[in-house]
């Protein structure tokens, strides 16, 4: 009938049944070097864990107090129990069971540790460097199933708001060990102002973290996440300086990652008399 527009059921679409079939593991059609990245990662984290287990069990030279400087090892503040003037509650304490080691390092390395762990750039970074879960974009996964993080032990990563918010203390206490760093003892008992090569490095170490600490994704949702309108909020300016922190959370990760160990392998070989920690003033 002319001047009537077919209906789409006049004309029926062939049909066909396709069915997505699941590459095999570590097949896939890319042609870079897809494989670099979770091996880089892979080296990466594997050198920090090595390292920062082994400083943690020597339970010595985590402190350096020479020409009257005062530096503790972030990987032992704040000290809890220990040798060190810096403990708050004195030497091991007499509860410590005698066949277990002991380090005033394992009543700190927790905190960070959960944090950086159920860090979601770090979960999506290890997940494919230790577990291959995926390999990477486009590259055959091992399993056949997604199960997301709903059941244990993975759901155990939604604890990462909390770790956030023991991290944001943890700032506040680096950052009083760097403002200490500051301040070094002279031959009358006094204390001046000074700085010194581990002074420098203290203080990059509590900015670097801050860094990544504040760009967590975390942080981003509670200053802003519950707001429907964000250029009405008050919190507005605060979840733009989170969007800017976040937008490089991956680099803040790693640099801070780098510069933990290295603040830790300053103050040790300070410590044992390897370096020497000049004084710029």
């Amino acid at each position: 009938m002319q001047g009537v527009n077919p209906r789409p059921t006049d004309f029926p679409m062939p049909s066909a049944d396709v069915s997505l079939k699941q590459a095999p593991f570590g097949q896939t059609l890319r042609r870079d070097a897809w494989w670099m990245q979770p091996i880089l990662v892979f080296l990466g984290f594997s050198a920090f864990i090595i390292y920062s287990t082994w400083a943690a069990f020597q339970n010595a030279n985590y402190w350096f107090d020479g020409g009257g400087a005062d530096y503790l090892s972030p990987f032992y503040s704040p000290e809890i129990f220990g040798a060190s003037p810096h403990a708050l509650f004195g030497p091991k304490p007499g509860w410590w069971p005698a066949w277990m080691a002991f380090s005033p390092a394992f009543f700190v390395l927790w905190a960070p540790a959960g944090f950086r762990f159920t860090c979601y750039y770090y979960r999506g970074a290890y997940y494919k460097a230790f577990w291959m879960d995926p390999l990477n974009c486009t590259v055959g996964e091992p399993r056949k199933t997604y199960l997301g993080e709903q059941y244990l032990p993975l759901i155990l990563q939604n604890a990462h708001r909390y770790f956030l918010y023991i991290a944001v203390v943890f700032i506040l206490i680096l950052g009083h060990d760097a403002w200490r760093a500051m301040w070094f003892a002279d031959a009358a008992g006094g204390k001046h102002f000074g700085v010194g090569i581990g002074t420098i490095v203290l203080t990059l170490n509590v900015v670097l973290i801050a860094a990544y600490t504040f760009g967590c994704h975390s942080l981003r949702h509670l200053v802003g996440g519950f707001a429907d309108r964000l250029s009405k909020s008050p919190c507005h300016s605060c979840y733009n300086a989170v969007s800017c922190l976040n937008r490089k959370h991956m680099m803040w990760a790693w640099i801070s990652l780098f510069w933990v160990g290295f603040t830790d392998v300053y103050i040790r070989l300070c410590a044992t008399g390897v370096w020497h920690d000049f004084r710029l003033f």
